[in-house]
């Protein structure tokens, strides 16, 4: 099973939004990072055929998706970051509707939206209206959704916005059990809901792909770039202005400063190992430099 982006190009007007990105998958989990505007959302409908690149196709098995129309449909599972509800369905009616849009038979449907309940944890408010649902109660019943017709390719954009720590884990499980038989795509900004689980990272900025592999084979390219060093708050202020700064916690009466630099911010500062956060902030510096002039 493979899926492949033959150098996929998406224009709206004079803007180029991706730039020739060409990715091979096989089942597994892969991670795509980028920062907002880096053209994963795009990607993610390119993928599932809502949308038509400017040039290039997407490949399953060898075949252009757009010729496979409903069987591709069928092997897909897709949870969009911003997914609707019919507010006044009961969790499970929704389900139930879902799946007969996607061509499950009423039994199948029925055994299927139960198991898919209590998998994401909703059986308990299976009969509460949409409407009365928490956000991170939603967005487990957009990932069941996702998984109604046994996907064998399955794309999540931001899907764990809205879970509390403890849901994050159980889905990091789920997707990590899920994985070894499945295509599994997705994106989000909390670095660590992937960084355990993902079988590789692609990072995506600007459009293109700059860069995929392990999470260990990537944060190797930083391993002389990630300091630490324990400042006074005077210090860690002057630092703030000027190097990057991942993490800053107080110690007493110090302050640890964790910096991402290419040189040593101070002489006293130390190497240390570097995590996917840490290169998420490096290829991002100049996003984030400028959200820091605000």
């Amino acid at each position: 099973m493979e899926l492949s982006l033959k150098n996929i190009k998406k224009e709206y007007g004079n803007k180029l939004v991706l730039d020739y990105v060409p990715i091979s998958l096989k089942p597994g989990l892969y991670g795509l990072l980028g920062s907002n505007g880096s053209g994963k959302t795009t990607l993610f409908r390119i993928i599932c055929g809502l949308m038509k690149p400017t040039q290039g196709a997407v490949f399953f098995n060898g075949k252009n998706i757009v010729n496979q129309a409903e069987n591709f449909r069928d092997i897909l599972g897709f949870l969009p970051q911003d997914f609707r509800y019919y507010r006044d369905f009961t969790a499970r009616n929704f389900l139930l509707y879902i799946a007969s849009l996607k061509g499950l038979s009423r039994k199948n449907a029925s055994t299927t939206s139960d198991e898919l309940l209590e998998l994401v944890g909703l059986s308990a408010i299976k009969n509460k209206k949409i409407r009365k649902l928490s956000g991170g109660m939603k967005q487990r019943l957009g990932i069941a959704q996702a998984l109604l017709n046994n996907p064998q390719v399955l794309v999540l954009d931001e899907p764990t916005v809205g879970l509390d720590p403890k849901e994050r884990v159980k889905f990091r499980k789920l997707l990590s059990s899920l994985s070894k038989e499945k295509i599994i795509l997705l994106s989000t900004h909390i670095v660590s809901d992937v960084e355990s689980i993902a079988d590789e990272i692609l990072i995506l900025k600007n459009g293109r792909l700059r860069d995929r592999g392990t999470v260990n084979q990537l944060v190797s390219e930083i391993s002389d770039k990630v300091w630490e060093c324990e400042v006074t708050e005077c210090e860690a202020n002057k630092l703030e202005e000027t190097f990057l700064v991942s993490n800053r916690r107080q110690d007493g009466q110090h302050i640890v400063m964790r910096i991402v630099s290419e040189q040593a911010p101070i002489s006293k500062a130390s190497l240390v190992s570097p995590t996917l956060e840490d290169l998420y902030l490096y290829y991002f510096r100049e996003e984030m430099q400028d959200e820091n002039t605000y």
